[in-house]
C-alpha cells in the first residue's frame, strides 16, 4: 500500500470516529447558558451535564488532535494544550457550579440583600461560562482551519 493511501486510510478513520462523537456531542444540544435557578436540584442535574459533555468534548477533541498528529505532529501538539486547556476550564465551570449547588439561593435574582460572595460567585458563574463558550468556538475554528488546509485535500 502507498504512502498517501496509508494516510488517507488513517485519516479516514479517524473521520469516522470524529463524525459519531461530533453527531453525539450535537444530539446532546448543550448549552453553556446559565439559568437563574434557586433549586438544588436544577444546580445538581447542571453539574451533571456539564460534567458529561465535558467528557464526550474531551474525547472528540483527543479524537481531533490524533487526527491531527497523523498529518502534524506540530500543530498537533499546540492542539493538545488546547485540549488540556478544555478541560481546565470545564472543571473551573464545575467548581463554582458547586458553590452555587451548596447554596442555591446566590442564583435568585429577586434576593436583593446579597453579600458580596454571592455576587462574586454569580460574576464568576457568568464569566467562567462564557471563556467556556468562547474559547470551545475558537477552538473549532482552529480545526475547520486545520481541516481546510490539509485534511479536505487527503479526503478528496
Amino acid at each position: 500500500m502507498s504512502e498517501n493511501q496509508e494516510l488517507k486510510n488513517k485519516v479516514k478513520k479517524h473521520s469516522d470516529i470524529l463524525a459519531k462523537l461530533g453527531t453525539d456531542l450535537a444530539k446532546n444540544q448543550f448549552s453553556y447558558k446559565v439559568e437563574k435557578k434557586k433549586s438544588k436540584d436544577y444546580w445538581v442535574k447542571r453539574i451533571t451535564e456539564v460534567e458529561k459533555y465535558n467528557e464526550k468534548g474531551l474525547e472528540y477533541y483527543n479524537e481531533i488532535h490524533a487526527m491531527m498528529n497523523v498529518i502534524n505532529e506540530k500543530e498537533a501538539q499546540m492542539f493538545l494544550l488546547r485540549v488540556g486547556k478544555f478541560h481546565q476550564l470545564g472543571s473551573e465551570l464545575v467548581e463554582i457550579m458547586k458553590k452555587i449547588k451548596d447554596n442555591p439561593t446566590i442564583s435568585d435574582s429577586k434576593d436583593t440583600q446579597k453579600s458580596q460572595w454571592s455576587k462574586d460567585i454569580k460574576n464568576k458563574l457568568t464569566e467562567q461560562s462564557d471563556k467556556c463558550l468562547q474559547f470551545e468556538r475558537d477552538t473549532n475554528t482552529l480545526f475547520r482551519e486545520f481541516y481546510e488546509k490539509y485534511i479536505k485535500e487527503i479526503l478528496e
